[in-house]
């Protein structure tokens, strides 16, 4: 899981256009989500992701890695995982 630190926590939370819950929701939905959501922004722009399956965080981490989207953080909060998600400039 992609930690962070608190500051740098604030300046994504500032810059997310975007939310994506799918908590409640199992595999592979979270990931159709995260993909539907991404084709409605920017190239760059920054989305936010809440899941809250167990295998959300390795699904996203190998969806960024091969659609080369940037995984910023993953977050464990309370009862759920945040991840932020950058879109590739070039889409």
């Amino acid at each position: 899981m992609l930690m962070v630190e608190q500051d740098v926590l604030e300046r994504l939370q500032a810059e997310v256009v975007a939310t994506e819950d799918a908590r409640g929701l199992n595999c592979p939905m979270p990931i159709l989500r995260t993909k539907k959501a991404l084709a409605a922004i920017e190239g760059g722009q920054l989305l936010k992701v809440l899941t809250t399956d167990k295998s959300a965080v390795a699904d996203l981490t190998v969806f960024a890695q091969q659609t080369r989207h940037e995984l910023c953080a993953q977050i464990q909060e309370d009862g759920f995982v945040v991840h932020f998600v950058r879109k590739r400039k070039d889409m």
